[in-house]
């Protein structure tokens, strides 16, 4: 049986980083198995949906290579909504009824007064038709509950949580349809499994209670249900659940110069017990995905943690995965000098221009000054100019180490530190490199 997972967005907001480690996670266990990653846009909620959230969210996934192999949109999919939904009328899994919120928030609150579990008391089913048809004359539209049964317990060895156990008769009947006709959630999501042969249904653990819920549904439809696993949802740095992971975008992740190979090392193994690994690759990640290998314990994001897994990226990016970034007339070999130096991607402008210059010239003491104006005199231009002049001063002079290198560095490049002198002072140039020693030495 081929795989297939779904991921399954409702076009209301920008996508979040919890968003996308479930994307991610659907992808990789799609991708270990030969299988299929669907993206479903889940946009039956014409008031809040907006498309320019859909062109977003098929940025975001491209940006971090997660194409789906299918795409469809719940709005184009409501015939095969109302054929589903009249048979389960049919068959009596679905009825109609008409408390307002107030009237179940009323509801809720004597139960809960007396102690009970704010379950709704299925009153609705105690209308006959001569009832419907006077709240219909008197304009009441129905809203529509799924009829749970409550006689057989219900269970399903999840993915990650193990044994699930759920007794119906502790639960609320949903609603499934508003009373403008308007789809919730569940239904639609379950017939969208079962058309699209949806075998794996892996999310948030939020969803456990709904899966119960669903599950009769895919029952009462006459539908196997897919698999279902549920992972453990993200905390901050600090150990709560954090409203910044709610609302950090891939836009401001961008921004921040994170590449897409570091989000995807760091969210690919998120609350598994596997360590992230900057060096694999999407592939490599997919092979290793075990469902197994997750946890019950909250994830924790650090955003710390992604820089420096960002910083070990771009330290083995090639230069043809860069090339379009950098700066006009900066080649290979400058971006192999360069980029153990870097952070982040965007840095390489300041580096750069070390190399093309100007740079702040220091002011040096005279003992300083008289050694770097031999170090101009000593400057021959070989294969590899800077071990050959700092050979040579170091045998004129007797210095070494610090004493040697740092002023070089200092007049070469205005800074203490930075990449390999070795590799920058071919790519400064000799004229340039002598005239900047020259003015070093005044």
């Amino acid at each position: 049986m081929t795989v297939i997972t779904r991921f399954a967005p409702s076009p209301t907001g920008h996508l979040h980083v919890g968003n996308i480690r479930t994307a991610l996670h659907n992808w990789l266990l799609a991708k270990k198995h030969g299988g299929c990653f669907l993206l479903r846009i889940d946009d039956t909620d014409g008031e809040r949906s907006r498309e320019h959230f859909v062109d977003g969210i098929l940025e975001d996934l491209a940006w971090l290579g997660l194409v789906p192999d299918g795409q469809v949109r719940q709005s184009a999919r409501f015939a095969l909504y109302e054929a589903s939904f009249a048979r389960l009328v049919a068959s009596g899994r679905v009825y109609r009824c008409y408390e307002t919120a107030q009237e179940l928030d009323l509801k809720r609150k004597v139960l809960l007064g007396r102690g009970l579990p704010p379950i709704y008391d299925r009153s609705a089913l105690q209308l006959s038709e001569a009832d419907h048809a006077t709240k219909a004359v008197s304009g009441e539209k129905p809203h529509w509950r799924f009829l749970l049964d409550r006689d057989v317990p219900i269970e399903w060895q999840d993915g990650i949580r193990g044994p699930q156990h759920f007794e119906p008769g502790q639960m609320s009947d949903p609603v499934i349809r508003r009373a403008d006709g308007s789809w919730l959630y569940m239904l639609p999501s379950v017939i969208d499994d079962i058309a699209l042969g949806v075998t794996d249904v892996l999310r948030g653990e939020d969803h456990v209670s709904n899966t119960a819920t669903q599950l009769q549904m895919f029952t009462a439809l006459g539908a196997a249900p897919p698999r279902f696993a549920h992972e453990a949802l993200l905390t901050g740095a600090e150990g709560k659940l954090s409203k910044r992971l709610g609302s950090l975008g891939m836009g401001q992740l961008r921004d921040a110069g994170i590449e897409p190979e570091a989000l995807v090392a760091l969210l690919a193994r998120l609350g598994t017990s596997d360590p992230v690994d900057p060096k694999l690759d999407a592939a490599a990640l997919a092979a290793s995905f075990e469902l197994t290998h997750f946890g019950r314990a909250p994830a924790r994001f650090d955003e710390v943690e992604l820089h420096r897994i960002n910083a070990a990226i771009v330290h083995r990016l090639p230069y043809a995965r860069v090339a379009p970034l950098l700066p006009q007339g900066m080649g290979e070999a400058a971006w192999e000098a360069i980029r153990p130096n870097l952070a982040h991607i965007d840095e390489v402008a300041g580096w750069w221009q070390v190399v093309t210059g100007p740079i702040d010239q220091r002011e040096f003491g005279t003992e300083t000054r008289e050694f770097l104006g031999q170090a101009a005199k000593a400057l021959r231009w070989c294969e590899d100019p800077w071990h050959a002049l700092t050979g040579a001063l170091k045998a004129a002079t007797g210095r070494k180490g610090k004493a040697l290198f740092l002023p070089l560095r200092q007049a070469l490049t205005g800074l203490d530190h930075g990449p390999d002198m070795a590799a920058l002072l071919p790519l400064i140039g000799e004229a340039e490199a002598r005239a900047r020693l020259e003015r070093a030495a005044g």
